[in-house]
């Protein structure tokens, strides 16, 4: 396929929409997005469309960044993992980042470079702590070794930001995957967002310049990565809440012209529960989705703990639109990649990404202690 010469005026919702619409059910079931529309989608700055004009970035706020991924969700949940992961490099560069790293980088990110980030290893997945790449400080450059699992983007990915162990804390340091040492392996067949280029990364003695580790070198674990995957927990949030509307539009279409016993489905009173149910979930995620993305433009201390509420809120209630979107839908939907049956396996997979269910029910637990203890 052809991406074509973008209109002037077209929105990035409106590119979304042309690159990506008529093609997602075909790239699901291929297992991969092509390069030059993962490349024009980066050109345009949609994948991280939050950073600053001055950038060359879209410079779109918390909320309006929150919307368009939301649009990214109704049509192509892949899209919107390497949305997510973009962003969560380009934020790492903004709050972490010192000024010749910002100038450096954010630029390229913004206008046609690609970015994965990577946390998870082969023991070391909810539990961050056991972590065991190592980020070594030799003067003038930095060692990396270790190795990485599903790293979302990563087959499409430019660069890498590494999250690895620095002394008695973390480091972390941002890698260019041409960079001798560095493996990259397509991890084949997931279940879920097919297409997002989840890749596993060895690296055996990469070399970096010392000007690609991010300062704070050293800081506990638990203040720098949440922080990063606040921002990941956010855009998920968003995307789910795009996937529940995906779910809800082709719900409604078929039990408005389905018929059984002589009437509509939506006149069942249990097929209009599942329609009822999906709607209230729909309206309830928008709202915490909102609150969250104005916590963050405020950047009051709440912004990580609303964005964790909408992450968790917005994984479950994904999982159970996509379920009963396939009750309404049932034979009609059950064909690999229909909108419903990838919505059931990508729902899935974020009820695991950026902190699991069970993760994020931990530390809510934390909170209502913190709260009302």
């Amino acid at each position: 396929m052809t991406t074509g010469a973008a209109p002037a005026d077209e929105s990035p919702e409106e590119l979304l929409t042309r690159l990506v619409a008529p093609h997602a059910d075909a790239w699901d079931r291929a297992g991969a997005i092509p390069d030059e529309v993962v490349r024009a989608l980066a050109a345009a700055g949609v994948l991280c469309a939050e950073v600053p004009g001055k950038w060359g970035g879209l410079g779109l706020d918390p909320l309006a960044h929150g919307r368009l991924t939301a649009h990214a969700g109704t049509l192509c949940a892949s899209v919107r993992s390497l949305m997510t992961s973009q962003a969560m490099v380009a934020w790492a560069l903004t709050r972490w980042g010192d000024a010749e790293q910002r100038e450096r980088f954010l630029p390229r990110l913004a206008t046609g470079a690609t970015a994965a980030v990577a946390f998870s290893e082969p023991g070391a997945g909810s539990d961050l702590g056991a972590m065991r790449t190592t980020v070594v400080d030799q003067g003038a450059t930095v060692r990396v070794d270790g190795a990485k699992v599903w790293t979302t983007g990563g087959t499409y990915a430019d660069l890498v930001l590494v999250f690895g162990r620095h002394g008695d804390g973390t480091a972390m340091v941002l890698v260019p995957t041409d960079t001798p040492g560095l493996t990259v392996t397509r991890r084949p067949d997931p279940s879920g967002c097919r297409a997002a280029g989840h890749a596993d990364l060895r690296f055996d003695g990469v070399v970096l310049d010392r000007s690609h580790l991010l300062p704070g070198a050293g800081a506990p674990l638990s203040f720098v990565g949440q922080s990063v995957l606040a921002a990941g927990r956010l855009s998920i949030a968003w995307g789910c809440l795009g996937m529940i509307r995906s779910c809800l539009r082709e719900a409604v279409r078929h039990a408005r012209v389905r018929e059984q016993f002589g009437q509509p489905l939506y006149r069942h009173q249990l097929v209009a529960r599942h329609l009822g149910e999906t709607r209230a979930a729909e309206q309830s995620l928008l709202r915490l989705c909102e609150h969250a993305s104005r916590s963050w433009s405020e950047g009051v201390p709440e912004m990580f703990d609303a964005a964790l509420v909408a992450k968790h809120v917005g994984a479950t209630a994904a999982a159970s639109a996509a379920s009963a979107a396939a009750q309404v839908l049932a034979s009609a939907g059950a064909r690999d990649g229909h909108p419903v049956a990838r919505a059931l396996r990508d729902a899935k997979l974020m009820e695991i990404i950026e902190g699991s269910n069970e993760i994020c029910q931990l530390q809510l637990a934390e909170q209502a202690m913190g709260v009302y203890a």
